[in-house]
């Protein structure tokens, strides 16, 4: 929990020098011709060109290789046109930058062995097929110090003779790689939820599945990546990540049941916002994978190449040095579901799931905090999620009504590494007797402790507003002499760290963000900021998607001026029924709003800059409203438009602009950056007609 007074900022990360990058992707599903599929799916026509586009961007990227995890073609081995499937693959993958290391999935070689599949199980037949296309179907290699061994998964439990030679070269090239870094890629992953479920068509059947993880965790394996599902899933056990990618060419539609809420085009098959790869950057002590969608992007045969234009880096929760803005986690963000047979893949049991993307959007966000309830510790399972998420950089902070069940307050003695913070909602008048029960369970679990003030009907009263028949808590910035009042008592500097703040949808996050920051540096305390997205009337919605982005930029700048409080945005995800209709920085299918898209860039400007961060300043015009930022070198002007804007004036307090050289644009939705040279009107105007500014919330940076 960030305390009160100027605190450092931290590097989160300790992963050393960057060795390299390299670069995963799977199921791309090439068909024989740019305008044929044998799929019934009209999704599956445009797999060629969204592979295309793939390695375009690859080569954008510059790794020192690439991986496909498997299902290069759609036809199985058995048609015909699966040879001219692997002419296009072969066609395509030329125009790569890089070394790509290729293994087959069960499109190119066939099934695992099962009977109730709905395709041909792997033969020797079909392994020398793709030997004769393709090479050989299992290898290893090493960049670097880090062993890469590259598994067929449709041959385990096959009773091939490919099975018994490939187990003995598995074992005895891990043996070879003791001491080593290793990572494994496969098509089919060992699990989709747990080690121990049921077999159905994603997962790898026992013996085989035990046998596979027992090597992965006798020689330490650092990463295992997989396809098939096209879905994301991300796993911990015993120090391994076992990462299941999205495909690059469509979504497998089955799993659209993890959603409240229609499936997406094609009954979600071509959800094209899930597609997409992943980045792996290698360092001397760790790995950081990163999430790349492609947003089901495609590039034509004949069409020219797109010149590249610079874009942010993605942000990492581990390397996010300004981690204090976070996320209201009111949904569940790890809930389990049950997918029911659908007769296509599977048609005798229902597949238990865990739905990541939630997981997912945070991570791509860069986001180290989250909130969630107090129960959510005495779940065995969310629990052992919370320490996954742990490892990634992410900590948590729970909330409760007053003290919870002796159950709970146990469970809080026990698992109190999970947790960096505890905020406690309690009646002002209760407020020193339930403080003072406190102060031994806080000298032995050692959380931060911040109280939140109940707020009455008499509360709303007295500020102003209609009364409705809804729950509100937390402090608000006005409230300076009490707050003073009651953090000069003895018995709260003997619990409590701080308290929790509320800045209601009516008030401006950046003016009150910054007092309540001034107001924890005076009286030498924590704060944790709750910003409303929703408005204070429980049947208004606030479902503008520029105007909460425009809201969640604000918040988040004004964070980074505020280091040493924690800012909390309420909320993740859409709540799109019920009480405070709005929208957040997710719907509910978990696909980015803009309000994502903000969040993630303004993290890659800023989030890896260990410089502090001052504001400097607001303006409101017809056209938008400005908040700036102050470095050292350099002044920086966050755009929030209300509408289309051509011309920007900077706030007075940024300072005096002469001397400009040039301007660095910065578009918070697409990550791309343009810079251009910018001259200064006597009324410190800019004309930004020169440069193409985007209608949504944007940044303007200005070197001296």
């Amino acid at each position: 929990m960030a305390q009160g007074g100027d605190a450092p900022l931290q590097n989160n990360h300790g992963l050393g020098k960057k060795l390299f990058t390299f670069v995963v992707y799977t199921d791309s599903h090439l068909n024989q011709s740019e305008t044929e599929s044998m799929s019934p799916h009209q999704v599956n026509k445009l797999a060629n060109g969204r592979h295309r586009n793939v390695i375009n961007e690859i080569n954008q990227i510059g790794p020192a290789f690439a991986i496909h995890l498997g299902d290069l073609v759609h036809p199985v081995p058995v048609m015909g046109i699966y040879v001219d499937a692997a002419e296009r693959f072969h066609e395509q993958v030329s125009e790569l930058n890089c070394p790509l290391h290729i293994i087959p999935g069960n499109h190119d070689i066939g099934d695992k062995p099962i009977r109730w599949g709905p395709a041909e199980a792997v033969s020797d037949q079909s392994l020398a097929l793709w030997e004769k296309h393709f090479g050989p179907h299992y290898h290893a290699f090493e960049h670097t110090g880090c062993g890469f061994i590259l598994l067929n998964a449709q041959i385990i439990n096959s009773g091939l003779a490919a099975e018994a030679e490939q187990k003995a070269w598995l074992e005895a090239n891990l043996e070879a790689k003791q001491g080593k870094r290793l990572f494994v890629g496969i098509h089919y992953p060992p699990f989709v939820h747990r080690r121990d479920e049921l077999e159905y068509y994603d997962n790898i059947a026992e013996p085989g599945r035990s046998w596979l993880i027992d090597m992965f965790e006798k020689y330490d394996v650092e990463a295992v990546f997989s396809g098939h599902v096209h879905n994301f899933w991300y796993h911990r056990i015993c120090g391994t990540d076992f990462y299941i990618l999205p495909s690059i060419t469509f979504v497998r539609h089955d799993y659209s049941e993890m959603y409240r809420i229609p499936a997406g085009p094609e009954a979600g098959r071509n959800d094209a916002v899930k597609l997409g790869y992943f980045v792996i950057d290698v360092y001397e002590n760790g790995h950081l994978c990163h999430p790349i969608r492609t947003n089901g992007k495609t590039l034509g045969i004949d069409e020219p190449v797109p010149a590249s234009s610079p874009i942010l880096p993605p942000p990492h929760p581990r390397l996010n040095m300004r981690g204090n803005f976070g996320l209201d986690m009111r949904q569940p963000w790890a809930e389990i579901v049950e997918i029911p047979p659908n007769g296509g893949l599977d048609e005798f049991a229902r597949k238990i799931v865990r739905n990541d993307y939630p997981l997912l959007a945070l991570w791509e966000m860069g986001i180290r905090k989250l909130r969630v309830p107090f129960q959510d510790l005495l779940d065995a399972r969310l629990r052992d999620r919370m320490q996954d998420l742990k490892e990634l950089g992410m900590e948590f902070s729970i909330f409760s009504y007053k003290l919870p069940t002796e159950e709970l307050l146990a469970a809080l003695k026990e698992y109190h590494a999970l947790v960096a913070s505890w905020e406690i909602g309690v009646p002002p008048e209760e407020a020193e007797q339930m403080g003072v029960s406190l102060m031994a369970l806080r000298a032995e679990c050692g959380i931060a402790i911040l109280l939140s003030k109940l707020r009455s009907k008499e509360d709303m009263e007295t500020d102003g507003q209609r009364y409705y028949h809804v729950i509100n808590h937390g402090f608000v910035a006005g409230e300076r002499e009490m707050i003073a009042n009651l953090t000069g008592e003895k018995w709260f500097r003997n619990v409590a760290s701080g308290l929790v703040f509320r800045i209601p949808r009516e008030r401006p996050p950046w003016e009150e963000i910054i007092e309540i920051g001034e107001i924890a540096k005076d009286l030498n305390i924590s704060a944790s900021v709750h910003v409303r997205l929703a408005t204070s009337n429980p049947a208004a919605e606030a479902c503008n998607d520029l105007e909460n982005a425009n809201r969640i930029a604000e918040t988040l700048a004004a964070s980074l001026t505020q280091p040493h409080i924690d800012v909390y945005l309420d909320t993740f995800a859409d709540a799109d029924r019920g009480y405070f209709v709005r929208t957040g920085v997710v719907d509910r299918r978990f696909n980015p709003r803009l309000g994502l898209k903000v969040v993630r860039n303004l993290y890659a400007c800023f989030g890896s800059d260990a410089e502090m961060i001052s504001a400097a300043g607001q303006r409101e015009t017809d056209d938008c409203r400005v908040v700036g930022l102050q470095q050292s070198k350099e002044t920086h002007a966050l755009v929030l438009p209300k509408r289309t804007v051509s011309r920007l004036s900077l706030p007075e307090e940024a300072g005096a602009m002469e001397g400009l050289k040039f301007v660095r644009l910065t578009d918070l939705e697409s990550a791309e950056i343009s810079e251009t040279e910018l001259a200064t009107e006597a009324d410190g105007s800019m004309d930004l007609n020169s440069v193409k500014v985007p209608d949504n919330p944007f940044t303007v940076s200005f070197a001296r």
